[in-house]
């Protein structure tokens, strides 16, 4: 089994309650959603959010849109994880977040196919070369793995970041990468933690989404060269 848990919140310090903004007429978490729904390997999505009040609202949004949610404690995520593979058993997880609203469902399999070949316990597509752009980024991890670092004291980053402390810590692990073909790729942002990154992402929705609900990164990166006023929106690399 393997279960996607998509982790997400509206009390984000940068843009508070982005995962809710627009895109193309829906919020963003659902555009998100809508794209990771078209990974093949995924045998079940959940979100993954607060018990806060604050996150009531994107829980009944992302509950009537058909995704199961589990909600544990605001600050420490891996909990929630732990807490949303209690529930939902697996033996292996992906982890995504909730600001990247072009989540590439190509590289999501390509990840796990990665993952399964490999015998890996942890795979992600952000090495420090060869990296996609920031937004496409997944991670894959076995069940045990994590269970295992969450059980040996695990660090305030990894309470946060979920696999930190099996990633900055690799010596224990079986790791792989899956590398894109570009070798500058990293520094192309593509995520929403700013009002400009959610400008440009809004932008791309609207001339992209209208046509095709299933455009890819290529379309993104065809779309965004016809556009010099978006290669470098907010003073970011965008392509």
């Amino acid at each position: 089994m393997i279960l996607a848990i998509l982790q997400a919140r509206m009390s984000s310090s940068r843009l508070p309650g982005k995962v809710l903004m627009p895109l193309a007429g829906a919020p963003l978490v659902l555009r998100q959603i809508e794209r990771v729904r078209r990974a093949r390997r995924i045998d079940r999505l959940v979100m993954a959010t607060s018990t806060e009040a604050s996150d009531d609202i994107l829980a009944a949004t992302v509950r009537d849109a058909g995704v199961t949610v589990h909600r544990g404690p605001l600050n420490d995520v891996q909990a929630r994880f732990l807490g949303a593979l209690d529930a939902y058993p697996a033996e292996t997880i992906v982890r995504l977040t909730a600001d990247c609203p072009f989540a590439d469902p190509a590289i999501i399999d390509a990840c796990l196919l990665k993952h399964g070949e490999a015998g890996a316990d942890y795979t992600s597509n952000t090495p420090q070369t060869y990296a996609y752009p920031k937004g496409l980024d997944v991670e894959v991890v076995s069940a045990s793995a994590l269970r295992k670092v969450a059980a040996d004291s695990p660090t305030p980053e990894a309470r946060e970041h979920v696999t930190w402390d099996i990633w900055t810590r690799p010596d224990p692990w079986r790791i792989a990468w899956l590398q894109s073909q570009h070798a500058d790729d990293g520094g192309i942002r593509w995520t929403v933690d700013t009002p400009d990154d959610y400008a440009f992402a809004a932008a791309v929705y609207d001339g992209l989404h209208p046509r095709d609900p299933a455009f890819t990164s290529a379309d993104v990166r065809a779309f965004v060269a016809g556009r010099p006023d978006l290669a470098h929106f907010g003073g970011h690399r965008r392509i």
